[in-house]
C-alpha cells in the first residue's frame, strides 16, 4: 500500500480526528471543500523536508549502509532547495528565509546525526502505510508509520519523526492520539502479540538546536477513548456539523483565515434561518 493512493478514496486519519475537534471548519475547509491554502506555513514545509532527510537516512540504513553526515548535508540541501527556492507561496516567520534555515536545517540535522543512539535495532518497514476499519465508522483510517523497529527481544518500536519550535511536555507525550492510532493500527497489522513502545525523534528548532527521544506507550483504554472519539468525528462529519473556533491561538497562522473571516462575518438570510 502506499499512502498517496490511500488518500484518493473518503477516509479519516490521526491528523484530521484531531484538525476536526481543534476546528472543525478549517477541516471543512481544507479536507471536503478543498480549497487552497491561503499561502504555506515555513515550519510545514521544513518539517516536510526533514521528515524526507531521516526516511532516506533510515532507507539507507535498512540496507547495511551507514550515511555520512556530509551525505545527509546534501539530501536536505536538495530537498530543501526543491520545495523553497524561488517559492513566494512561503510564509516565513521572523528574520527567517530560504537561505537562513537552510543554514540552520544543517545545524539542526548535525546534532541529530551525532546524538542518535546506535541501538542496534532492526528495522521492519519505513513510512509504512495503513489502512484499518474502526467500529462505527464506514470509511477506513489511514495513516503511515515513519519508522517500524524491532529489538533484540522482539519488542516492536514505532517511531514517528518530529521537528518542532520547542520540548515535548510528558502530558503531550502521553495524550498524543497519533501515537495512539499507530499502536491500533500495528495491532491490526500483525503486531497484535507483541509488546508495543512509541517514541518520537524530536528536532527541536531552539536557538541552539536540539535532539530529543521522548519514549511512552498506550494502553487498551487509550485506544478505546481514540475510537469512541473518532467515531463522534465521524458523526458530526457526516451530520455536516462545521463550527469555527475562531478563539484558537493558532487562528493567527491559520492558512484560510481569510476563507474564515469571509465565512463568518457574511450576512445571513434570517428569513430563510428561521423556517429551517
Amino acid at each position: 500500500m502506499v499512502l498517496s493512493e490511500l488518500r484518493q478514496q473518503p477516509h479519516l486519519s490521526a491528523s484530521s480526528i484531531g484538525e476536526y475537534v481543534e476546528c472543525s471548519l478549517l477541516y471543512k475547509f481544507g479536507r471536503i471543500d478543498k480549497l487552497p491554502m491561503e499561502f504555506k506555513a515555513e515550519a510545514l514545509e521544513f518539517g516536510t523536508c526533514i521528515h524526507r532527510v531521516l526516511e532516506q537516512f533510515y532507507c539507507a540504513r535498512m540496507i547495511g549502509e551507514k550515511m555520512l553526515l556530509k551525505d545527509v548535508h546534501q539530501i536536505f540541501e536538495t530537498v530543501w532547495t526543491g520545495i523553497a527556492k524561488g517559492n513566494d507561496d512561503i510564509r516565513y516567520s521572523g528574520d527567517n528565509d530560504y537561505k537562513s534555515l537552510l543554514m540552520y536545517g544543517k545545524d539542526l540535522l548535525t546534532t541529530w546525526y551525532n546524538k542518535l543512539p546506535d541501538d542496534g535495532f532492526t528495522i521492519l518497514a519505513i513510512e509504512e502505510a495503513f489502512e484499518i476499519r474502526l467500529p462505527g465508522i464506514p470509511i477506513p483510517i489511514i495513516g503511515a508509520m515513519d519508522l517500524v523497529e524491532e529489538d533484540s527481544a522482539g519488542t516492536i518500536i514505532i517511531t514517528d519523526f518530529k521537528t518542532s519550535g520547542r520540548s515535548y511536555s510528558r502530558d503531550e507525550i502521553s495524550s498524543n492520539q497519533q501515537l495512539t492510532m499507530y499502536q491500533i493500527a500495528a495491532k491490526h497489522n500483525g503486531y497484535g502479540d507483541r509488546e508495543i513502545l512509541l517514541r518520537f525523534d524530536t528536532l527541536i528548532k531552539t536557538k541552539t538546536p536540539k535532539f530529543e527521544q521522548y519514549w511512552t506507550s498506550r494502553s487498551q483504554l487509550d485506544e478505546r477513548r481514540l475510537i469512541k472519539k473518532a467515531a463522534q468525528v465521524w458523526d458530526g462529519i457526516s451530520k455536516g456539523v462545521f463550527v469555527a473556533n475562531d478563539t484558537n491561538w493558532k487562528c493567527k497562522g491559520c492558512a484560510y483565515k481569510q476563507a474564515c473571516d469571509e465565512y463568518l462575518e457574511g450576512e445571513i438570510n434570517y428569513d430563510q434561518a428561521s423556517n429551517q
